[in-house]
């Protein structure tokens, strides 16, 4: 696999307070990795760091070779609230980083409208965020993230609001779509199960200041089947990552 990420050595402290230390994470291309910690640990922090917004005291991230350190605008960023702004359409919505990057509305408009079979919505390019369930609404969003038209994304918890059956068809939605769009992925996540359903890898984040303590590769080919959740694979997984978030 091509490596596409790498963040090495990362810490970072508020005033007095050291939130990471020497953390190292990578991303090879097409895979989904996972952070999975417990909530104030340091994940938030860390892809706020990857994505450029804060700057680390020590440590640097390289996006294929190339030093962004520092920078915005080379990776996708979407948190855990899908931020759709009421009072625009869902076609305007996802049309967002087109018109912030200069494209004029019209050309916007029919460059966006032309993912929205793909993403799943259809019919709704005309409607409110008011108007759209979780689900619709959590891909709208999706679909606003990668007209921002990076190779990685990251995502900040992005299926913890929908409920169960809604996260299961969108967990397999997500694996579909990135497939077709040829992303790559690192997911904040505080459900193992999510985790072990999703990632190629999953890192776990712990202690005070934090660190990456652990790594686990999940060798189950994806998509994984509807049975995995039940198989001994599976139980040793979840079993392993808890003792391990101990």
């Amino acid at each position: 696999m091509r490596e596409l990420l790498k963040a090495e050595h990362i810490a970072k402290s508020y005033s007095d307070k050291k939130v990471l230390q020497d953390i190292s994470v990578s991303l090879n291309e097409g895979e989904i990795v996972s952070l999975l910690g417990v909530s104030g640990v340091g994940k938030t922090t860390l892809f706020n760091v990857l994505s450029g917004l804060i700057m680390p005291d020590s440590g640097a991230v390289m996006l294929e070779g190339e030093d962004i350190t520092g920078k915005t605008g080379y990776l996708s960023y979407m948190l855990q609230k899908d931020l759709l702004l009421p009072h625009k359409k869902v076609i305007d919505n996802v049309a967002l980083p087109l018109l912030l990057s200069g494209v004029r509305k019209k050309e916007a408009r029919e460059r966006a409208s032309l993912l929205f079979e793909q993403f799943g919505l259809n019919g709704t390019e005309h409607k409110y965020p008011a108007q759209l369930s979780g689900g619709m609404r959590q891909r709208a969003a999706f679909l606003r993230t990668y007209l921002c038209g990076k190779k990685v994304v990251l995502l900040d918890e992005p299926f913890g609001a929908l409920d169960t059956i809604t996260r299961s068809s969108m967990h397999e939605w997500y694996l579909k779509i990135m497939e077709e769009i040829r992303l790559s992925t690192i997911l904040i996540t505080h459900d193992i199960d999510e985790a072990i359903l999703l990632s190629d890898r999953i890192y776990i984040m712990k202690g005070s200041p934090a660190l990456i303590s652990d790594e686990i590769v999940i060798t189950e080919s994806k998509p994984r089947s509807p049975d995995f959740v039940l198989s001994e694979d599976f139980l040793r997984y979840k079993k392993q990552i808890k003792e391990l978030l101990i």
